[in-house]
């Protein structure tokens, strides 16, 4: 499928909501933690598959604000794996810096301790930047912005009209890279799910039945293959967006 892709078009910041990772180990009779290990392989092929093709960020949904109310061992299944997966073989092979956004505060201390290395041994590599949302929801993340905007003009720091658009994706975790292009869901599952609400105003949104686990290069690169199929407007007409190609052309 590689042949078809137009690699001038490659969106530039890809997000991905990783399900069906429970569904894939329970279908085959697993403990649900089982498929949670079985995706870290898939973020690993995807990782690398994202460098290959020239993505330049990615982001991954890793574990909501809603998630801390699963049951506890699947809890502590998942920040387990957060310490294990964060390896040279993902980053360090593939030129990959990390980051990380969410409520970082109520993760363990191992973890939050595991996630700062990561940042610091990573912050040389310039191929692409993985980013997980862990501890993470869109509202948090909103409702975090707007706390501090109004800190700010409360103290005399800001004043009320000169808070706009800008100001408040200024404010977001996400404020070091720009909005996705492409959102990617897995799993059959045709919602957001409190995930990066207030970027993703005018990304692509493309939803597969494929679980997690099963997402393969090729998926992604079908996915990649319908975002080059569209046209994206930002509220322009066809035609507007069409001479505006012409002249880009020309």
């Amino acid at each position: 499928m590689d042949n078809a892709l137009d690699m001038t078009r490659i969106p530039q910041h890809v997000a991905i909501i990783m399900d069906g990772n429970g569904r894939w180990a329970m279908e085959r009779g697993l403990e649900r933690s089982y498929g949670h290990k079985a995706g870290v392989d898939t973020v690993r092929r995807i990782t690398a598959e994202c460098v290959r093709l020239g993505v330049k960020y990615l982001t991954l949904y890793t574990f909501s604000t809603e998630n801390w109310n699963r049951p506890k061992d699947e809890v502590a299944t998942l920040m387990g794996l957060v310490l294990t997966s964060l390896e040279d073989q993902i980053f360090m092979k593939n030129n990959v810096r990390f980051r990380v956004i969410g409520d970082l505060g109520r993760l363990p201390v191992d973890v939050q301790q595991k996630l700062r290395t990561t940042e610091e041994r990573t912050a040389a590599n310039s191929a692409m930047t993985m980013v997980i949302a862990l501890s993470y929801s869109g509202r948090w993340e909103i409702t975090q912005a707007v706390q501090d905007l109004a800190a700010d003009v409360k103290e005399g720091k800001l004043k009320l009209s000169a808070i706009n658009e800008e100001l408040v994706s200024q404010r977001m975790t996400t404020n070091f890279m720009p909005d996705p292009d492409l959102l990617i869901r897995t799993g059959g599952e045709v919602r957001i799910s409190n995930y990066l609400l207030w970027q993703i105003a005018y990304t692509e949104l493309y939803f597969c039945d494929t679980y997690w686990p099963d997402f393969m290069e090729q998926d992604l690169q079908k996915a990649f293959l319908c975002y080059q199929q569209r046209q994206r407007r930002f509220g322009k007409t066809e035609a507007q967006v069409e001479n505006e190609n012409v002249k880009n052309e020309e």
